[in-house]
């Protein structure tokens, strides 16, 4: 209940959560056009140095957040949902200024890492619109939310390489830092969280659940493995998007410009349709929707190896961003479904730490068999990992009737 005894409106929480995570998506990511850019204005640096420090800057993040997020999840489930999604934004707005103002690719690095250590926004919004959601609507919802930060994400290197025509890298990182400022102000005055009831004295003597005490345990953590698999098929093909393109292209072509489409494709698809197959799954079950995103994707992913034409990359690119709507929702809603109230944070704050530790591992494989193969044998290789990841989803999860 709010303070003035009346129910929660969880629509209106829903859509200004889902403008404040688009806003987050929007300032996560106009800044990765030109980071390596902005390394390099730091020093002379070779060509093997200036991969490795911007390789660096960017996973730094991802390992700190699978580090530190299940400690902000714990607090979370304790102090509140709201309060935790106000501490990241506040942090995150103070953090992006120091960036603006680092002097050495280290100050940067350092920066980068302390990022990952105060986030915890997305994860904390989806554990918010989880418990605060009625339950037949927490598919719909969930997949609004994605919906919110992927459009985010798509529009973010769009703005963040206009503005980097006509102003500079540090300029950038302070607009960021304010749009912070804003989402800030968005949840403070807007967003309303059900208040904890005070323990009894009782309960307050009783230790604090622990995730092995969960009868599900089981279950979420295949979720967490389905979550990080996920997450390291769609970062795969990043480092060598543009090889690739030009590979399919002949030599034929605006290389860049159709990278950005290529690169752009997914993210759509999955905007236009995660909130209807989360509403969807409402309906038809959500294990149901997460099988067939597994064999969506390998649909996807298997003749994307064998494409000659840019038509059909796009076309195969499209739907995977399909398949992603299908899983996404759905894996948010099952985690969501089979967490106490009192958990969920601390749940989806682990599913997020393991989609951080997929985001490093997925463009290290990429890579890896780029380098010992062929860019086409990437796709053969997310192809097999959906293929294991629906089997282990199967034997984890289906046959376990107890799964909501």
């Amino acid at each position: 209940m709010t303070t003035n005894d009346q129910p929660i409106d969880w629509k209106r929480n829903m859509w200004i959560i889902w403008l404040a995570v688009m806003m987050t998506g929007i300032a996560f990511s106009e800044i990765i056009p030109f980071l390596s850019l902005y390394i390099d204005t730091m020093g002379h640096f070779t060509r093997d140095q200036l991969n490795f420090y911007s390789g660096a800057s960017f996973a730094v993040t991802f390992l700190v957040s699978a580090i530190v997020s299940p400690l902000w999840g714990k607090v979370a489930d304790k102090k509140g949902r709201k309060l935790m999604m106000m501490r990241a934004a506040l942090g995150l707005a103070f953090v992006m200024a120091l960036t603006g103002f680092s002097q050495n690719v280290w100050q940067l690095i350092f920066l980068r890492g302390l990022q990952g250590a105060l986030g915890g926004f997305v994860s904390n919004s989806n554990a918010l619109i989880a418990t605060q959601t009625p339950k037949e609507e927490v598919g719909r919802a969930l997949g609004i939310v994605v919906t919110g930060f992927t459009g985010g994400t798509l529009m973010g290197p769009l703005i963040g390489g206009s503005l980097a025509t006509f102003m500079s890298y540090r300029q950038i990182f302070l607009i960021t830092a304010a749009i912070f400022v804003i989402v800030f102000f968005f949840i403070w005055l807007l967003v309303e969280e059900e208040k904890k009831e005070p323990l009894a004295e009782t309960d307050q003597k009783k230790p604090a659940l622990r995730f092995r005490d969960l009868d599900n345990w089981r279950v979420l953590m295949a979720l967490f493995v389905t979550t990080m698999l996920v997450q390291i098929v769609n970062m795969a093909i990043n480092p060598i998007v543009a090889l690739f393109v030009r590979e399919v292209l002949s030599g034929r072509g605006n290389v860049t410009f159709i990278t950005g489409v290529v690169a752009a494709m997914p993210g759509c698809a999955t905007f236009i349709f995660a909130s209807w197959f989360g509403r969807l799954g409402d309906r038809i079950g959500t294990k149901f929707m997460l099988q067939m995103g597994f064999v969506l994707a390998v649909i996807a992913f298997v003749p994307t190896a064998f494409v000659t034409t840019v038509f059909w990359l796009l076309f195969f690119r499209f739907a995977i961003g399909i398949a992603d709507a299908t899983l996404l929702p759905a894996i948010q809603t099952l985690l969501s479904r089979n967490s106490p109230d009192e958990m969920v944070s601390r749940v989806f704050s682990y599913n997020q730490s393991f989609q951080s530790i997929g985001s490093v591992l997925g463009p290290l494989c990429g890579t890896a068999i780029a380098s010992f193969f062929d860019y086409r044998a990437i796709f053969l290789f997310t192809a097999a990992v959906m293929a294991i990841n629906g089997v282990l989803f199967y034997f984890n999860i289906n046959r376990n009737k107890a799964v909501h």
